[in-house]
């Protein structure tokens, strides 16, 4: 019994440390930097959270408003804030004008690192606008 009790009780203060070790991260969509002609295409907005738990990066948000329904959603790593860069992981999307991005990623030591200084977002392309209709800058 009195094992029992004592693993009850490491079990009970390891939780806090594990919790305490998640960071979590905040997300915006706007629509991605576009040219005049792309206003007929580009729209919307939305939001996301995630949450990174040692190297597992896990996303959840919503979006509206995009002018076609949605068809992929990637996790994408820009030298700065505000540069596109290549895509590396991609997400679940609701293939829909108004719906839900989630998905769950094993980030390299590299991508924690660019994560921490604001270098990857995410991207969702619609069929109108094949090449990014929404983007946000995961932040802390």
């Amino acid at each position: 019994m009195a094992v029992v009790m004592i693993a009850l009780v490491c079990g009970w203060l390891v939780q806090p440390a594990a919790a305490q070790n998640q960071e979590r991260y905040k997300v915006r969509f706007t629509t991605v930097p576009m040219d005049g002609g792309m206003r007929d295409t580009v729209a919307g907005s939305g939001a996301a959270s995630a949450v990174l738990a040692g190297a597992r990066l896990t996303i959840s948000g919503s979006f509206e408003g995009l002018r076609s329904p949605a068809t992929v959603a990637r996790l994408h790593r820009g030298l700065a804030m505000g540069v596109r860069g290549a895509p590396f992981g991609e997400m679940m999307v609701s293939k829909a004008m108004n719906g839900t991005i989630t998905g769950s990623l094993d980030l390299t030591p590299e991508q924690v690192q660019s994560l921490r200084k604001g270098q990857l977002y995410i991207q969702l392309s619609s069929e109108k606008a094949p090449d990014g209709n929404l983007w946000g800058w995961l932040l802390r």
